[in-house]
C-alpha cells in the first residue's frame, strides 16, 4: 500500500461552538457544514485536511473504541513564522504550555510551541527546521 497524505481525523469533544471558535478565532481554520449521512455535521478545514467533530455522547459510528475529549496530540506544520505564530496565540490570550522547541517531524526538525484546545487537547504548531 502506497499512502499519499492524510485525508482527516476526528475529534470528540464537549462543545462543539466552543471547539469552533477556538479552532476558527485562535489557529484560523475554516468551519464547515456537511451533511452526507448526517444532517449538519461540523469539520474543521485547513489546506487539503479536515477534522470532523464529534460530539461526546452523539459520535457518528464507526467510531473509535474508546472515544473521549481532550484525548489527542496533533502536531500542525504551518508556514508562518513561529516568532508570528506566537504572536498570533498570545493576541488571542492563548496560553502557550512549551515552546518554542526544537522536536523531531516526520520530514526532519520541527520548530514548535503547544498550546491546549477548549477540550485539553494538546495542539502543536511548527516551523521545518531550516538546514
Amino acid at each position: 500500500m502506497k499512502y499519499e497524505r492524510l485525508d482527516h481525523t476526528v475529534l470528540t469533544v464537549n462543545d462543539i461552538d466552543a471547539t469552533i471558535d477556538f479552532y476558527t478565532r485562535v489557529l484560523g481554520m475554516e468551519v464547515v457544514t456537511f451533511s452526507m449521512l448526517v444532517n449538519d455535521r461540523k469539520a474543521l478545514r485547513f489546506g487539503d485536511s479536515k477534522i470532523n467533530l464529534h460530539e461526546v455522547g452523539k459520535e457518528i459510528q464507526p467510531t473509535a473504541q474508546n472515544p473521549g475529549s481532550g484525548t489527542e496530540h496533533l502536531c500542525f506544520i504551518v508556514s508562518d513564522p513561529i516568532e508570528e505564530v506566537i504572536a498570533h496565540l498570545e493576541a488571542q490570550n492563548a496560553v502557550i504550555e512549551d515552546g518554542p522547541v526544537v522536536r523531531i517531524g516526520v520530514l526532519g526538525p520541527i520548530n514548535s510551541v503547544y498550546v491546549r484546545d477548549p477540550d485539553g487537547n494538546l495542539l502543536e504548531l511548527s516551523n521545518p527546521v531550516e538546514d
